[in-house]
Formats: structure tokens, sequence, C-alpha cells
């Protein structure tokens, strides 16, 4: 891509699409559609998926997409449902750290411990790890000190338009 710039578009999934049992034919003809390439798309999926009775079929489905070159993701991870299993049977390339942490980050140690502890797990596991929700430079700084691979939240940008992201795109390509 020009510029230096590596996109990736990431699309949140829920238990009914995932279980729609044509799911995968969807994403590919979405890909051959958009001209998109696969690698460019990261779904994400959070860990109460594994709770529909369904799991099962939406395992082979993540399989099949996963297969296709597109990337998964492990959204809101430590928030109720974990299970190392998933991480260990399914095909996820990220771990995003639940924004609930995050934000304690600096103010209770326990906070500071699960971070470091699902920075360290992703790594012995060759995931990438995401941060959600960093909101303060302490948080960033913290972040930055544990190797966390990529840090989202307010703190770096707020949601915008597709005008203004293509806006900023058209000028860091003219300079």
């Amino acid at each position: 891509m020009q510029a230096g710039w590596k996109l990736r578009v990431a699309v949140n999934l829920s238990a009914v699409q995932l279980r729609q049992p044509d799911f995968a034919a969807l994403v590919e003809r979405i890909l051959d559609d958009s001209r998109l390439v696969a690698s460019a798309l990261e779904l994400e999926v959070t860990e109460s998926v594994f709770l529909d009775p369904s799991k099962v079929a939406i395992a082979r489905t993540l399989h099949q997409v996963a297969e296709m070159g597109v990337h998964l993701a492990i959204d809101d991870f430590g928030t109720g449902y974990s299970s190392l299993a998933y991480l260990k049977h399914l095909p996820f390339d990220r771990i995003k750290i639940d924004r609930s942490f995050v934000r304690d980050i600096g103010a209770e140690g326990s906070a500071d411990a699960i971070v470091k502890a699902i920075i360290a797990l992703g790594r012995s596991l060759g995931k990438s790890v995401t941060a959600e929700g960093v909101e303060t430079e302490r948080q960033l700084a913290f972040l930055r000190k544990s190797t966390c691979d990529e840090v989202q939240g307010y703190l770096l940008a707020r949601p915008t338009s597709v005008s203004e992201i293509e806006r900023a795109f058209r000028l860091e390509l003219t300079h």
C-alpha cells in the first residue's frame, strides 16, 4: 500500500451470523465483490459466541474463514466466558484485551497484572495482542512497557467518518 499504510478492516460478528450455514461463502463473495485482500479483513468475535448451542458449527465456520486468509480476533477477552481452549483450538490471530482492564491500569494492581498476563499469554501462543479503550498517556506508557502489540482508543483517535479518513490519507500521501 502507498505511503507505508497497512490497513485492516475489522468487523464484529454475532453468533447468529456465524450460525449461517453459508457464512464462509458469503465472506468469500464479499471479498471478491469488494476486491479486498483476505488478509486485510479481520473478523472479531466475543467469547460469548461460544455459549451458543451451535458452537461446533461456529468453530467450523471460523476455521473455513481462516483458511481463506481472513484474520480472526477474540474481542473483549477476559470478560466472563474466557476459556483457554478457544485460544488453543480455534484459529484466532489476535487477542483484544477488554477496555475494563485497560481502564484500571495504574489504579488497581490486579488490572496491571491481568493485562500483563494476557499480553504474555498472547506472546507465548504467537498471537497479536491489542488493548482496547486506551484513553490516557499513563495507560499507553504501561502498554508500551508491557510490549503490547497494538492499542486503540480515544487517546489515539475518535470515531470518524469515511470522508475524514479519506481526507487524512490524501494529506499523508501528498507530503
